[in-house]
């Protein structure tokens, strides 16, 4: 059984911070920048009718399958239905079903839906066969949406990548299970995981459309950051999406290298959500589809994520990538220095760890509270994206980076880059998040214009050659090198060894 989500509040604050920390303390927002005339383009289902906006083609709220409503609850996606004439792609549809404040709007901006299985497409004006980049949004698959603010592609797209951004199903609608639903399921129908199915049926609609954009299928970077992480993890772990990407970006993976749960684990889960709804344990799948979205939300207080089903996932990302079972593709994966901004009250005593990672933390923080936090980053985001890069480079070659930098005017109120604080950076979408972003410093700047460069150099030729930065080199377990983007940027050989070798030693599970 899943312990409860005891942390959900930080959570969702943290998520607020991956863009309000990026931000200065006024957070005006940017003017809208004047029409240019709207392009058309035809995809399988029909014509879109989008927006051009600063020499960018953009198309929102486009339906990549059928409304996961009513009998298609828990199903796997469908496809979308066909329409006649144009259809207006100017805004983004819902984002899928999560909490919201006292004015209906969730952390992922916006109004929500069950009808939500939509993306964004932000595509050079004049491009042929063009790299592809497909955004998985965080949100600890709780919360979030592929139409944030922070996430617009636009300076993806001026740089000659078409961006492509997406919504899949959250918390107990995109990852539930229960023993009436795996009754009445085929045989080889998958199970509890939709919102990778969605995300794999996304990816198959990029494949299927995206040279009507100017994309080139067979150049396509799946990229996602957190839960986003995660579940890119877990899409080179299965065979169902093989095939779709060519290279995949990880950026601070949660939950990476733990094992998922059992089908049998989430069918607990669905039993206790089931009987908060009054359902008895033995009702019936359309008892279960005749609960209310907005009642499943309310009442979620467990973890929701990716699932062993027995039938899409059979094992974990951990599990694929120890017996060679990932996909062997170019990959860059890492982390930010102050993960722990996760959850602000960790705290831990030297005396109380093992007599290694004593002595590997000797010295390491001033206080309790430091060192948890310190303890904290090295444990779940450090030390397994490493051990992720060194598995992945015995095959094609992977390239590991820690996020370290912090602008100016946050240096006095936190300790390190908090998670999800590269994202304006890697997006540069400082103009999308305040009016006041011409005010931020030349350093900033210059930050956010090689981080951006060495995402957009990956997706192009698969090698991450980032502009004003010394050469990346590929992770190899003997030189063990990565690319730290800080005050001062450049490759550290062993980068905290001593702590990393000593939080993986402590792991039992690890296959």
């Amino acid at each position: 059984m899943r312990e409860p989500k005891r942390h959900i509040p930080q959570i969702v604050a943290v998520f607020a911070l991956a863009a309000a920390s990026a931000l200065s303390a006024a957070e005006t927002p940017a003017a809208a920048p004047a029409p240019d005339s709207p392009p058309k383009i035809r995809v399988e289902s029909g014509v879109l009718a989008g927006t051009a906006e600063g020499g960018v083609r953009i198309f929102r709220g486009i339906p990549f399958a059928a409304p996961p409503v009513g009998p298609l609850r828990w199903k796997a996606p469908q496809p979308p239905a066909a329409w006649s004439g144009e259809r207006s792609a100017a805004a983004a549809g819902p984002n899928c079903m999560q909490r919201t404040d006292k004015d209906g709007v969730s952390p992922g901006e916006g109004p929500v839906g069950e009808d939500c299985l939509t993306l964004q497409v932000f595509a050079p004006q004049e491009a042929h066969k063009a790299p592809v980049m497909v955004w998985v949004h965080g949100g600890a698959n709780l919360q979030g949406s592929g139409s944030k603010a922070v996430y617009d592609g636009s300076a993806f797209a001026r740089d000659g990548v078409v961006l492509v951004a997406i919504n899949y199903r959250l918390g107990p609608l995109g990852f539930f299970a229960h023993p009436a639903l795996t009754r009445a399921a085929k045989p080889d129908e998958p199970l509890a995981n939709y919102g990778v199915m969605d995300q794999i049926a996304a990816l198959r609609w990029v494949r299927r459309n995206i040279e009507a954009f100017g994309g080139d299928p067979d150049n396509v970077t799946l990229f996602g950051e957190s839960a986003g992480g995660l579940d890119a993890l877990v899409l080179l772990s299965t065979p169902a999406a093989r095939g779709l990407f060519t290279k995949a970006i990880v950026e601070s993976p949660g939950r990476n290298w733990e094992p998922l749960p059992t089908l049998a684990a989430g069918e607990a889960d669905g039993l206790r959500a089931a009987s908060r709804a009054l359902l008895t344990a033995g009702a019936t799948a359309d008892q279960l589809r005749a609960i209310s979205a907005q009642r499943l939300i309310a009442d979620m207080d467990y973890e929701y994520g990716p699932v062993t089903d027995g039938r899409l996932l059979t094992e974990s990302p951990a599990q694929a990538f120890a017996t060679g079972h990932a996909a062997d593709l170019p990959l860059i994966i890492g982390s930010n220095s102050f993960e722990a901004s996760l959850f602000s009250e960790s705290s831990a005593k030297l005396a109380d760890l093992s007599a290694e990672m004593r002595a590997a933390y000797a010295g390491e923080a001033a206080s309790d509270r430091q060192l948890g936090t310190t303890l904290f980053t090295d444990r779940y985001f450090t030390a397994p994206v490493r051990w992720f890069a060194r598995r992945a480079a015995a095959g094609a070659p992977a390239w590991l980076y820690q996020f370290s930098y912090v602008r100016p005017s946050q240096r006095d109120k936190v300790p390190g880059a908090p998670h999800g604080s590269e994202i304006p950076y890697v997006f540069d979408t400082w103009d999308k998040l305040s009016a006041l972003s011409r005010l931020l410093p030349p350093e900033t700047r210059a930050m956010t214009a090689l981080v951006h460069s060495c995402w957009v150099a990956f997706a192009k030729a698969g090698v991450p050659a980032c502009q004003g930065a010394p050469a990346w080199p590929a992770y190899s377990a003997d030189r063990d090198e990565l690319m730290e983007f800080g005050l001062t940027t450049g490759v550290r050989r062993h980068f905290r060894q001593p702590q990393l070798d000593a939080q993986e030693h402590a792991v039992k599970f690890l296959p």
